[in-house]
């Protein structure tokens, strides 16, 4: 039996659901599905412990999570035509490359299903678009920590999980902007794709390590990034002469903050963004606004701006970035 809790913009936030997993959907809910960029990687696992979680909170509502075998475009986009196909009453879509879903998309709120995204800033056919922060801001943070780290001197350089995931590209460039500033600073090889893949991200760092043997400075964009660009820095012995800051979950990049091989990462915790993307579904089927100045009820999203976006839909901007090093990831359960 789900838990009965009166729907206000601000109820505790926990873990995710799927159909059949835990929330059973009851006879006149709604179905709510959210579709990830990969099922497996930690993060989207942790992003579902919060939408299975929304679910068993309310009731008139079943929250469940999907998404493909790996990361995507054309997977992702293969899942949502067909849960279009199925009638779903709403959609949460953390896309992996938005352009690719658009069509999709305005077909799905054509058919009067509710369409939420998050990092997603530029889709057109969206109601909502959830975000974590601004991202240039985001970007820039990573790289003011680089620049510290390296003495505003040195080569440096960006990966990203895909060119086509929006976000990570505003991080690369947020950084690249932040970083003119400094002339001593040298931008190499910019935007390296790992296709959310360590192992991809390992071996495009161990390539950049040999073509610039004296490069300095990694962002990471993808959570596993850093796994990756630590290990190759771990093995070349070179935990004292990099500066590596990017995203990342904290049990994930452990072995390597501990090292020193990754100097600090930042994240939004994926549990709470699940959650809030879930809230915003529940009020958009119910036709309740989302204005800025609202409480959502999850930290980091006590206070919302809502601004226009590129289409009809509006972006919901939270300010939920954590940063952690070797001193305090304990201090983060996931």
């Amino acid at each position: 039996m789900k838990r009965h809790t009166p729907f206000r913009i601000a109820a505790a936030a926990a873990g995710i659901a799927m159909l059949g997993s835990g929330v059973l959907a009851q006879e006149g809910d709604k179905e709510a599905v959210t579709v990830v960029k990969v099922t497996g990687e930690n993060w989207f696992t942790r992003m579902e412990e919060g939408v299975k979680a929304y679910g068993q909170e309310h009731d008139g509502i079943a929250t469940r999570q999907v998404g493909p075998a790996r990361a995507d475009a054309a997977q992702q986009a293969a899942i949502v035509q067909d849960l279009v196909a199925q009638g779903v009453d709403a959609l949460a879509i953390v896309p992996m490359d938005p352009s690719s879903l658009e069509g999709i998309l305005r077909r799905a709120m054509g058919r009067g299903i509710t369409v939420i995204t998050h990092e997603a800033d530029n889709l057109e056919n969206t109601q909502l678009d959830l975000e974590a922060f601004d991202n240039a801001e985001f970007g820039a943070r990573f790289a003011t920590r680089i620049a510290e780290c390296m003495g505003e001197k040195g080569k440096w350089t960006s990966f990203v999980g895909s060119l086509g995931s929006l976000t990570h590209v505003q991080w690369a460039d947020g950084g690249a902007k932040y970083m003119e500033q400094f002339p001593e600073m040298e931008l190499v090889s910019p935007k390296n794709e790992s296709f959310n893949d360590a192992n991809r991200a390992y071996e495009l760092a161990r390539e950049i390590l040999r073509t610039h043997p004296d490069i300095r400075g990694f962002q990471g964009g993808s959570a596993i990034d850093v796994i990756g660009i630590g290990r190759a820095v771990e093995e070349a012995g070179l935990e004292d002469k990099t500066c590596v800051y990017g995203l990342g979950l904290p049990r994930d990049t452990s072995e390597y903050l501990e090292s020193g091989a990754v100097d600090g990462i930042s994240f939004w915790d994926p549990k709470d963004a699940g959650y809030v993307m879930n809230v915003l579904v529940d009020m958009t089927l119910k036709g309740e606004e989302v204005e800025s100045g609202m409480d959502l009820g999850v930290p980091g999203y006590e206070d919302v701006t809502v601004s226009d976006g590129p289409g009809e839909g509006k972006i919901v901007r939270g300010q939920a970035w954590v940063d952690v090093d070797a001193s305090n990831w304990k201090d983060y359960p996931f």
